[in-house]
């Protein structure tokens, strides 16, 4: 049980924790500051409550247009800010975009993503993103796209073209968000996420920790994601992957238990999401990974890269999958538990070769 100075739990008449919006800072931090064995055991009661504890989401993401991105994130080796040997691509042909959309669908996803370095759309381009999303979507899967700022018009027309998921994350604290980010404000990336919200899609939406911030800081963005009503559907937590020429490339190590934490708390303040173990994989061994998992993580990005930074080998997944006893969350492609294993297997091969030739095809709902 967990120790008499735990935060208070409101349940429901069913005596499952209720689903909040009105979490305070103080909560927040007093679940922080949980001893490690009650805080993950809390966690792990939220999320077997809501999601079956050995089932994993994974799905593929395509980076439709790479580098040159005007805005000066930190962290990011997209923007047109630093130099970091990264090659700016132009934005992809709908043709190229559909072949790896079959592609990732004969190897068993069930949702594409395309992310693109923008501010945000022109209306050049968002029309050819349009019919990506209309070509994608009539393959039968799911549709997830990161394009930098909306507005409601810009929402409303990917959500009639058949988008399902839109992410928009929040980075961090709005405390700590001037040192990270100049470029754009912390309520305009609120107003996208209302926005895509009032289209009705789905939100992906988390934050990087690791980049200096306080611990302060990460309970400030977990509770900005958690006042969120309803909660994002997907929330990506990441761990900052330090590139040579980002101003946070001597920035120091986040513990990994601190991180482990975060995960958890995710978890406890928004049940029903899906907490993405996102960037910052590569640097991970398999005693971290298993931890997140056990701290509620249930989503993860396979293949060998994440838009531009690295990520675990397909076949590395696949052996810490088969270690750990999970399987891939079950969707329409996945009736059985013997095809989802085998769908797992082919789709991290097939996701593997495909990032080795091609340099196109990544993972999921968004970094």
């Amino acid at each position: 049980m967990p120790t008499t100075n735990s935060p208070t739990r409101k349940t429901t008449s069913t005596g499952n924790p209720e689903i909040r919006h009105d979490w305070s800072l103080a909560e927040i931090e007093a679940l922080f500051a949980l001893p490690f064995n009650d805080l993950l055991f809390r966690a792990q009661q939220v999320h077997r409550t809501h999601f079956d504890a050995n089932s994993v989401q994974i799905s593929t993401l395509l980076s439709i247009k790479t580098g040159a991105c005007p805005e000066d994130c930190k962290y990011c080796p997209q923007s047109g800010h630093y130099t970091t040997g990264l090659d700016k691509e132009k934005l992809l042909e709908i043709e190229q975009v559909v072949t790896q959309a079959k592609a990732a669908r004969k190897a068993g996803a069930s949702r594409f993503c395309m992310g693109a370095a923008w501010r945000s759309p022109r209306e050049k381009d968002l029309t050819v993103v349009l019919e990506m999303v209309r070509q994608v979507k009539a393959l039968g899967l799911e549709t997830c796209m990161t394009l930098g700022m909306v507005d409601d018009a810009q929402a409303s027309r990917l959500a009639e073209a058949g988008l399902d998921y839109y992410n928009h994350n929040l980075d961090t604290s709005p405390e700590y968000y001037g040192e990270i980010i100049t470029t754009r404000s912390y309520a305009e990336r609120l107003d996208t996420l209302a926005s895509v919200r009032q289209a009705g899609m789905k939100v992906c939406s988390g934050g990087i920790l690791g980049m200096g911030e306080a611990p302060r800081d990460r309970a400030a963005l977990l509770q900005q994601l958690s006042r969120l009503d309803p909660h994002p559907e997907s929330v990506p937590i990441n761990m900052l992957v330090k590139v040579a020429g980002t101003p946070l490339e001597d920035v120091a190590d986040l513990d990994p238990i601190e991180f482990i934490r975060a995960i958890a708390v995710a978890r406890i303040l928004m049940p029903k999401s899906h907490v993405r173990l996102s960037a910052g994989r590569e640097q991970m061994n398999e005693s971290t990974q298993a931890l997140a998992f056990l701290a509620g993580a249930n989503s993860i990005f396979y293949g060998d890269k994440l838009l531009t930074t690295g990520n675990p080998q397909a076949t590395r997944d696949r052996a810490l999958f088969a270690k750990l006893g999970l399987h891939p969350e079950r969707r329409n492609t996945c009736h059985t538990e013997e095809h989802a294993q085998t769908a797992i297997g082919s789709a991290l091969q097939q996701q593997s070769n495909q990032s080795r030739a091609a340099a196109l095809a990544y993972d999921a709902t968004l970094a």
